[in-house]
């Protein structure tokens, strides 16, 4: 098992490759009264055309990667979830466009929790009377999220940023979607990406690393080799699909998702352009820029309002939403600003006041035993080590940000999606 160290931060990352490809990351926090495990695929809402390992391509329902998370706690011997809450563990899952991950947290029976999450990920048990039921139960929570402004407002502006790139479409699928979805089609798919080489577990906490690797050989028992090559549809253009997206909703003030096409990081340069990307939102739009002040003094933004740097293989953006009476001012608003930045510059102690802020944040955020595990997941993914991160702040200066907020500059890259309040139709104003 070999030891990396991060003198910066203090911390030591156990490391250790199983036989069959399977990655293991533990931190050992002997303080820590708890322990935290995450069990991650690099499989999610955006893979849903695969080559697999016998040269053919495969299409599956939009949805299928969330509904495979959702039919892993079905097991023979009952509900996962029962079985590990009897244990003293508190346990659940997510999938996101890039990631499906599977996690539990507990300060008791941590190797027989262990035991239970690794099994369960890795033993798919789908019959299709479970199948059908989960059908009717996934698509109330689609039903659910059409009401949801925020959520619609989101995808909206996926579709009206991206033309190609799967990570327009709704992680959960349609219903009309997931009314396709089979045992067959999810035993498929699991055989695809649940797989140890396409796989990583991330532990943290009072545990002991070499006790969780043989754990971890003992159950992860099935070889790798042959994980199925997503296709990301075809090479997606510098302009958005869509400038401004609307739609009616019972909503009493407009609800908007402001966003920006960017360029995605090149291979190994993901960590530091996300950091450059956070850092940009701080500049433009976060709570002590001059920009917030003006907006929120003129009415046109409330405590609602924020930004965001997403990326995914592929592609990357800049967002920035909230609730506004005129979401197209705030768009104008926030490219005039953007452009007055590349011009003149920031104030130098802003900027460096901006970045120690923005580190400490991600130091505190070390202290979360849960934050932790599933950056190290997502890094590892992306063929980067997260508690690099401080490295990456030394070297990122002014240009870097400025770089990026040219982006703001270029109206083909910008589009506005809005969620406005039933029978205002195309009106500019909503007072």
């Amino acid at each position: 098992m070999e030891l990396r160290e991060y003198q910066l931060l203090g911390e030591n990352i156990h490391r250790h490759r199983l036989e069959n490809g399977l990655e293991i990351l533990v931190d050992v926090r002997p303080e820590y009264a708890k322990q935290f495990a995450f069990f991650a695929t690099r499989y999610g809402g955006m893979h849903l055309r695969f080559h697999n390992e016998d040269g053919h391509w495969v299409d599956t329902p939009a949805g299928v990667a969330h509904f495979l998370e959702h039919k892993m706690f079905d097991s023979e011997e009952g509900n996962v979830l029962q079985i590990m809450a009897a244990n003293g563990a508190v346990d659940n899952a997510f999938t996101a466009a890039a990631i499906t991950g599977y996690y539990f947290e507990c300060t008791r029976g941590f190797e027989d929790n262990l035991r239970t999450l690794l099994s369960f990920v890795t033993t798919p048990y789908f019959t299709q009377e479970s199948v059908a039921k989960e059908q009717g139960i996934i698509a109330q929570e689609i039903r659910m999220c059409l009401d949801d402004p925020d959520v619609e407002v989101y995808y909206q502006l996926m579709e009206a940023m991206y033309q190609n790139h799967p990570v327009r479409v709704r992680v959960a699928g349609s219903e009309a979607s997931i009314a396709q979805i089979t045992p067959e089609v999810l035993y498929r798919c699991h055989e695809a990406f649940y797989r140890p080489d396409n796989m990583v577990l991330c532990v943290a906490g009072s545990v002991d690393p070499q006790r969780v690797v043989e754990l971890a050989r003992e159950i992860v028992t099935h070889t790798g080799g042959g994980v199925g090559q997503a296709d990301l549809g075809q090479k997606e253009p510098v302009q958005v699909a869509q400038s401004y997206v609307q739609r009616e909703m019972p909503v009493s003030v407009p609800v908007f998702e402001l966003g920006v096409k960017g360029t995605p990081a090149p291979e190994g340069q993901e960590l530091r352009q996300q950091l450059v990307g956070e850092l940009v939102c701080d500049v433009l739009f976060g709570a002590s820029a001059p920009l917030y002040t003006k907006l929120y003094e003129e009415g046109l933004i409330n405590s609602s309002f924020g930004g965001d740097y997403e990326s995914v293989p592929g592609c990357a953006y800049l967002m920035a939403g909230g609730e506004s009476r005129d979401p197209k001012a705030v768009r104008d608003a926030v490219l005039a600003e953007a452009q007055r930045l590349c011009r003149e510059g920031l104030d130098p102690e802003l900027w460096e006041r901006l970045k120690k802020a923005a580190y400490g944040s991600m130091v505190r955020r070390l202290n979360s035993l849960e934050d932790t595990c599933i950056e190290l997941a997502q890094n590892y993914f992306r063929g980067e080590e997260y508690l690099n991160f401080p490295q990456c702040f030394q070297s990122i200066e002014w240009e870097d940000a400025r770089a990026m907020l040219e982006q703001w500059c270029v109206p083909e890259r910008v589009a506005l999606s809005v969620v406005c309040p039933v029978g205002t139709g195309d009106q500019e104003r909503w007072d």
